[in-house]
C-alpha cells in the first residue's frame, strides 16, 4: 500500500502545488474566505464527496463515507485564512490582494488535505471508517475551529479521532516533529488602563504618575513567572504595549498596556490570569492610581493524544525517513486545532518546510514566509495513510 499512496502523491505533486499557488495568489482574512472556500469547494465537488457549507460563515467540511463503516470516523483539517500584511514583491505566485499574504503556510496545509482527499476518494474501497475533511476559517485569532464545534461539524457523522498538519518553516523540509501532550501553549491577552492624576511633571509630588505606576507594573509582572510558577513549568508573560503620555513635560493621568500569557496546562494558566491582575492592580495602587485590568481569553494549549502520536510516528517514518521523525519541545505559539484535540484524541502535526540552500528561512507572519513546496505530496500522502492506519479512533 505505501509504494502505491507514494507514486500517487508524486503524481499529483504538480497538481497540489498549482492548488498552493492559486490559493497562495488570493489570500483573505479570517471569515472572509469566500473566495477561498469556493475553490475548495469546486474541487471536492469533484470528487463526489458529501459537503457541507457555511459552518462558521465560510468553513466546509467534506464527508468520504466508506462502503460498510466499522468504527469511527477520522476528522483531517486544514485552516484557510491568511494574515494582514503585504507579501514582499517578485514572486510569481505572490499575493495579488493588497495587505494579505499567505504567511503561515494555510494555503499549503489546504492543497495538502485536497490531495489527500483526492487519493483517498480513489481507495474507497479500502475505508473501514468515514472521513470528514475539514476546511476551517479564522485561525489566526479568530477561533474558527471552536466556532465550527459549536455549529455542529463534529455531528456530521461520528468522529473518533482529529489531525492537522502545520508547515513550520524554520524546520528543514523533509522532517516531521510530534510530541505526545502539551504541543502549543494556551494563549490569553490582557490590556490595563492605569489611571491617575495628570499634572506638571517639575511638580510630581502634586500628580498621581500614571507612568511611574506603568513602568512598576511591566516589571512587576516578570516575577509571575519567576516567583509563582513551579520551575519545572513553562509559562511566559510579555508585555508588548505600553502607551502613556504626549510630551515630556506633562504627567498623563492615563497609562495604557497590554500584553500575553502563555501556559501548557489549565492550572498554571488560571495561576497566570489570577497574578498577573493582583501584580498590575497592586503597583498601580502603590503609586496612588488604580488599574482597570481587562482580560480576553484565548486558545487553549494544543494537547496530543499519546497514542495517537505514537502512531503517527509509525506511519510517518516510512513517509520521511525514520531518522526525519522528530519529538520537538512545547512550543509557546498557539492553535486552535486545540479545540478539537479537546473533543477527540488525536495529533497536531509539524511538517518541516525550510530549506536554507534555497533562502527559504523566513520566519512565519513575515512578508518574506515561503515554503519548500517539495514537502506537499509527503503531507499529502502522510494524511492518507493517517485515514488508513491510524487505530485509535
Amino acid at each position: 500500500m505505501s509504494d502505491t499512496v507514494k507514486s500517487r502523491a508524486d503524481e499529483l505533486a504538480p497538481t497540489i502545488v498549482d492548488w498552493r499557488r492559486d490559493l497562495h495568489r488570493r489570500p483573505e482574512l479570517g471569515f472572509e474566505e469566500i473566495w477561498t472556500s469556493g475553490y475548495v469547494k469546486e474541487r471536492l465537488e469533484s470528487l463526489g464527496l458529501e459537503i457541507h457549507t457555511g459552518i462558521a460563515e465560510t468553513g466546509i467540511a467534506a464527508i468520504l463515507r466508506a462502503r460498510e463503516p466499522k468504527r469511527p470516523g477520522v476528522l483531517l483539517r486544514a485552516d484557510m485564512d491568511a494574515l494582514p500584511l503585504d507579501e514582499v514583491p517578485g514572486r510569481d505566485y505572490g499575493s495579488q490582494t493588497e495587505g494579505r499574504m499567505h504567511a503561515c503556510g494555510h494555503d499549503g496545509h489546504m492543497s495538502m488535505l485536497l490531495g489527500a482527499a483526492t487519493m483517498l476518494s480513489e481507495r474507497r474501497e479500502e475505508l473501514d471508517r468515514d472521513v470528514l475533511f475539514c476546511f476551517q476559517p479564522g485561525e489566526e485569532g479568530y477561533g474558527g475551529g471552536e466556532k465550527m464545534i459549536q455549529q455542529g461539524v463534529l455531528d456530521l457523522t461520528p468522529i473518533g479521532s482529529a489531525y492537522a498538519l502545520h508547515l513550520w518553516s524554520p524546520l528543514p523540509a523533509g522532517t516531521v516533529h510530534v510530541r505526545p501532550g502539551p504541543m502549543m501553549a494556551a494563549q490569553d491577552s490582557f490590556t490595563v488602563r492605569i489611571l491617575g492624576k495628570g499634572g506638571h511633571a517639575a511638580m510630581p509630588h502634586a500628580a498621581q504618575d500614571t507612568v511611574v505606576a506603568a513602568a512598576y507594573a511591566v516589571t512587576a509582572l516578570q516575577t509571575v513567572v519567576s516567583r509563582n510558577v513551579d520551575p519545572l513549568e513553562a509559562a511566559v508573560v510579555s508585555v508588548g504595549l505600553l502607551h502613556a503620555g504626549t510630551v515630556s513635560n506633562i504627567l498623563p493621568d492615563e497609562a495604557v498596556l497590554s500584553g500575553t500569557l502563555r501556559s501548557f496546562s489549565p492550572e498554571v494558566r488560571e495561576l497566570l490570569k489570577r497574578r498577573a491582575a493582583e501584580v498590575i492592580e497592586q503597583a498601580a495602587l502603590a503609586q496612588g492610581c488604580r488599574a482597570e485590568f481587562k482580560l480576553e481569553s484565548g486558545y487553549p494549549a494544543t494537547v496530543n493524544d499519546a497514542a495517537a502520536v505514537e502512531q503517527v510516528r509509525a506511519i510517518a517514518a516510512p513517509v520521511f525517513g525514520a531518522e526525519n521523525v522528530h519529538e520537538p519541545p512545547p512550543m509557546a505559539p498557539a492553535e486552535d486545532f486545540s479545540y478539537f484535540l479537546n473533543e477527540r484524541p488525536g495529533a497536531f502535526i509539524l511538517v518541516g518546510a525550510g530549506n536554507e540552500e534555497r533562502g527559504i528561512t523566513a520566519p512565519h507572519h513575515s512578508p518574506a514566509f515561503d515554503i519548500d513546496e517539495s514537502v506537499l505530496p509527503r503531507g499529502a500522502e502522510l494524511l492518507v495513510r493517517i485515514a488508513l492506519q491510524e487505530r485509535i479512533g
